[in-house]
């Protein structure tokens, strides 16, 4: 029998207003291959982030506050050179965010409950597969 294959390894960026949702979430993602090389809670910081460390894929809540997630998509999906892929998150569920998630050009959505590096890597494979 041959060991499994390795988890191939992620870097990502996290955008959320919560502090406290950033450490539980880099902690999870951790534990699934995933390393949260930055966090931001502006789009303005997200984009210096992004450009900084070029992370694999870039986390978005829908809800920051004085600030719309999808803006802050937008602005990243839109750097030069390409952003990265945008996964928008939020506390809700995606069944009533699914026309504003289809629209805005990102990757995908995903609920805080169910991140998970999994949850990332799935996506990724999706958008690699041209579904």
């Amino acid at each position: 029998m041959s060991a499994p294959a390795p988890v191939p390894s992620l870097t990502c960026l996290i955008v959320d207003d919560n502090p406290q949702f950033f450490v539980a979430a880099t902690q999870l993602l951790a534990e699934d291959g995933v390393t949260v090389v930055g966090f931001a809670s502006t789009s303005d910081q997200a984009v210096v982030e992004a450009l900084a460390r070029r992370p694999d894929v870039a986390l978005v809540d829908i809800d920051l506050g004085a600030e719309r997630g999808l803006d802050v998509a937008q602005r990243l999906v839109e750097l030069p050179e390409g952003g990265p892929p945008v996964v928008l998150m939020s506390v809700e569920s995606g069944n009533e965010l699914a026309e504003l998630v289809d629209a805005s050009g990102v990757l995908g959505f995903v609920s805080k409950a169910d991140l998970s590096g999994d949850v990332i890597r799935a996506l990724l494979a999706r958008a690699d597969s041209g579904d």
